[in-house]
């Protein structure tokens, strides 16, 4: 959104910059901050709220704030003070953070469902925009929550740099250009559903990450996630459980030869992803054209005969993408992606990475007992099968075997989770479309 900048410029010359609420301060908002306070115009942060204040303190001292910069608060209006007074405000407050008048877009920065529900429906009652680096809330009970946000006039989004929202900027760039998208996917280097945060230890130790995150993108749980935000947002399906995911060490415009044009349109399209492909890591959507006039043109341009189109980005830039989203949001009103209307087209499901026993409790996204796959979202309802985002915490009450799908009747929920009324609310939009 090259817009974003001349607007940002413009805020920056009337001094009224767009303020950021931070919740988070690991690998992902470490990056964001860094970026925001240094090389974005027209933004600012007022405040972070952190478990550990201790966190967010070494997060900011890395984008170069000192301590006579920053201010530890407990109230909104404290974050108030400490803006004008030119300060970054470190909270430990959800509620200061949303209920604060100087922040006008709540980013969450982290990846737990949970606390990003409560967040949510704090940013809401606060009259904020809420951008979401947490993919996992989002394809959890996103269609439980963008209906809230609309109706109070707020944008709830997922981001820029990020795949879904890489790919759903690529979606509407073809729309614009009268083809048809039928396919959207990801490229990735390594698919391996039997890792571990041991297995992946020496890699999260050498970039400075979570090795439960780099775990969860290695089991390919991660993918699963944004191809979820993606066909929820494009009105797409899937083809199979856990996707096609074919190992192919050529360039993407070689998929369009890979893929059935008359199965894709009775799906509605579909997404995917691909391992070993170039460019990587990118993604890449597959689209047609029905006017033969335009087939010329596109032919003469080097995208081929079709009837499949090959257009990709080769690359994914995370948290430098960011602020546009946070721009779009707060000045244009537009969302980078967020669900459509009604009851969700895929989700991801709960698969044992080992064989489990009754009595275990299961771990967190990125762990040792289970992994994600998507899977058309009608049958996960209809078959009761338990979100992964959900599964942490459940108790298992039977065996379940290496690779099996876990589902409702096979755990134990753990009682008053907030994330679990709002899926009862997703649940219950299948029961409106079938009445």
């Amino acid at each position: 959104m090259i817009i974003t900048d001349t607007l940002l410029a413009r805020r920056a010359d009337e001094g009224t910059p767009v303020r950021v609420g931070l919740a988070g301060s690991g690998f992902m908002a470490t990056g964001l901050m860094n970026h925001i306070v240094n090389t974005v115009p027209g933004m600012e942060i007022a405040a972070v709220y952190a478990r550990r204040p201790e966190q967010a303190l070494t997060s900011l001292g890395k984008a170069g704030l000192g301590e006579d910069r920053l201010t530890q608060v407990d109230e909104a209006s404290q974050i108030d003070a400490a803006v004008t007074a030119g300060k970054v405000a470190i909270t430990t407050s959800v509620e200061a953070l949303t209920q604060a008048a100087s922040v006008d877009v709540v980013v969450d920065c982290t990846g737990a469902v949970e606390f990003g529900a409560h967040l949510a429906l704090a940013t809401l009652e606060g009259g904020k925009h809420l951008v979401l680096l947490n993919a996992e809330v989002d394809a959890t009970i996103g269609a439980a929550l963008n209906p809230r946000f609309e109706a109070a006039g707020l944008v709830y989004t997922g981001c820029d740099g990020d795949q879904p929202g890489v790919q759903m900027n690529l979606i509407r760039f073809v729309r614009g250009l009268g083809l048809t998208p039928l396919v959207a996917g990801n490229i990735k280097g390594l698919q391996d559903p039997y890792r571990t945060p041991t297995t992946q230890e020496g890699f999260a130790r050498k970039w400075g990450q979570d090795p439960h995150m780099v775990t969860s993108f290695a089991d390919g749980t991660k993918v699963s996630v944004e191809q979820a935000l993606v066909a929820n947002a494009a009105g797409f399906s899937v083809h199979r459980r856990g996707l096609l995911q074919r190992d192919h060490r050529g360039h993407v415009d070689e998929l369009t030869q890979m893929y059935d044009v008359d199965e894709l349109r009775a799906l509605g399209g579909a997404v995917d992803y691909v391992v070993g492909s170039q460019p990587g890591p990118g993604v890449y959507v597959l689209a047609e054209h029905d006017d033969p006039a335009q087939q010329h043109y596109l032919n003469l341009y080097k995208l081929g005969e079709g009837p499949l189109y090959s257009f990709y980005t080769p690359y994914h830039l995370c948290h430098f993408e960011v602020p546009n989203t946070v721009a779009r949001a707060a000045l244009l009103g537009d969302a980078t992606i967020k669900p459509l209307p009604g009851p969700p087209h895929v989700d991801v499901v709960t698969v044992a990475k080992r064989d489990l026993k009754a009595g275990e409790t299961l771990d967190a996204l990125g762990g040792y007992t289970y992994y994600g796959e998507c899977e058309r979202a009608s049958t996960v309802h209809q078959e009761r099968l338990l979100p992964v985002g959900l599964a942490e915490g459940c108790v298992l009450t039977r065996d379940i075997a290496q690779d099996e799908v876990i589902g409702y009747a096979d755990v134990t929920v753990p009682e008053g989770r907030l994330a679990d009324r709002l899926r009862a609310e997703v649940d219950a939009l299948f029961e409106q479309v079938s009445s």
